[in-house]
């Protein structure tokens, strides 16, 4: 009932064990709280909290116009939700390296276990789009070097994203990972890698956990999990997948709405109203406010 029974803290250590196991963890995305209570319901190790989602469901385009604030505030309540470890999308770190250091403190307060930085100018855009543009080693490696710094639970993961593979190859992209490792990363994020030999590049380039994203209509194919712990990856998102679904099935239903001039064609697709319930804890809130209010009020004189 409520919020979750397990402490962030406590998620965070959970988090380097899932990335330790040697086993491959599949984080899917969630696009609200109530989604990422589905997530944990249906077994899977944690949660992945996408920047691309959190600026959509504002109606934006993924391209650095959500604020701090407003990420923090939204990665919080999907984190609470749930009992496993979130790892956020904290895009550039919303700043210069001060910047980057009060993010890690926030995302911190609002009980995330982790998040990742990337290496994009700001504005940024999707990892998956062409036309990006990287800052120099040393700006990369300041951001990260700060997040690193300024991180009071040891525990709290930092993760590097780098972008560079689009832009200058993938030779590039183990160099850049390395120095990211070296300025204080404890895992890495390769974006956009076109094939499983790249992900194996990578690493070989590091002895981090690494990190593959498998978003729909990007520059991967759909690896299976099977495919990428062959290639030593130890964690695969899934950003967008939850958000496309649903909007996908909101907009159908309301073309039949339209059409039809009622829903009753989508009420076989739809959640049912005791699932729901379910999924909110109905139940359970419902005996806790009859233990409360267990007592006759008297009337109004």
């Amino acid at each position: 009932m409520l919020y979750s029974k397990v402490t962030p803290e406590q998620k965070r250590v959970r988090l380097r064990e899932l990335l330790a196991s040697g086993t491959v963890q599949q984080f899917p995305g969630a696009f609200n709280p109530l989604s990422a209570r589905l997530i944990e319901e249906k077994g899977f190790a944690g949660v992945y909290i996408s920047g691309a989602v959190l600026a959509n469901d504002l109606g934006l385009p993924d391209i650095g116009l959500t604020t701090l604030t407003e990420v923090a505030t939204r990665a919080g309540q999907i984190a609470r939700m749930t009992d496993l470890p979130s790892l956020v999308d904290a895009d550039t770190g919303f700043g210069e390296p001060m910047n980057v250091a009060r993010t890690i403190q926030e995302l911190e307060n609002a009980g995330l276990a982790g998040c990742h930085i990337e290496d994009q100018f700001n504005p940024k855009r999707c990892g998956h789009l062409d036309g990006k543009n990287v800052v120099d080693i040393d700006t990369a490696t300041k951001r990260i070097r700060a997040a690193a710094d300024a991180r009071r639970d040891p525990n709290f993961l930092i993760m590097a994203r780098t972008d560079i593979r689009a832009v200058e190859g993938i030779q590039a992209a183990q160099d850049r990972a390395k120095a990211l490792v070296d300025a204080g990363a404890d895992a890495i994020f390769p974006e956009a890698m076109a094939t499983l030999d790249e992900f194996q590049a990578i690493r070989d380039a590091v002895d981090v956990p690494i990190l593959a994203n498998m978003t729909e209509f990007g520059k991967s194919e759909l690896f299976t999990v099977d495919q990428l712990q062959n290639v030593g990856v130890n964690m695969v998102i899934y950003p967008v997948t939850l958000l496309r679904i649903a909007m996908g099935a909101a907009e159908r239903t309301l073309e039949s709405i339209r059409a039809a001039g009622t829903q009753e064609a989508q009420v076989e697709n739809m959640l049912t109203r005791a699932r729901l319930y379910e999924l909110v804890d109905y139940e359970a809130y419902n005996q806790f406010d009859t233990g409360v209010f267990n007592f006759q009020v008297p009337g109004v004189r």
